[in-house]
């Protein structure tokens, strides 16, 4: 068994408009910048960062299998936990995001809503029910 594999430090997400995806994270979501350059933006929220990466310097991190273009579909899933899923369903609304589904009262008691990020990335708020 491989030890000390036990805590995620940063996520990254391949995107075609690295300056769209950043403004959603940065000013949407109000995440802060602890990190850019021309290619990529840092951010970072109380446990871990997402790295904003512009697919065409992501192959040398994934190779050599081939970065997926956003339309082969969703693989992941980022769940962000909040106080009041209402609340946040209606601030996103407000700001014009993308939403996917919910708010929906899930059997494992959590009420969950899906959204995308313009990079088209599905992430979630849960509330604890």
């Amino acid at each position: 068994m491989i030890k000390g594999l036990n805590k995620i430090e940063v996520i990254t997400f391949f995107v075609e408009d690295l300056a769209a995806t950043r403004a959603f994270y940065e000013e949407t979501l109000g995440l802060e910048v602890v990190y850019s350059d021309d290619v990529s933006a840092v951010v970072k929220l109380e446990n871990l960062m997402i790295n904003i990466l512009h697919t065409d310097k992501a192959d040398t991190l994934v190779e050599p299998r081939p970065v997926a273009a956003a339309e082969a579909g969703t693989r992941q899933l980022f769940t962000f936990e909040v106080a009041d899923a209402n609340a946040v369903f209606e601030e996103l609304k407000a700001h014009g995001v993308t939403i996917l589904n919910g708010p929906t009262d899930r059997p494992w008691g959590r009420r969950t809503i899906s959204f995308l990020d313009p990079a088209g990335n599905v992430l979630e708020i849960a509330q604890v029910l």
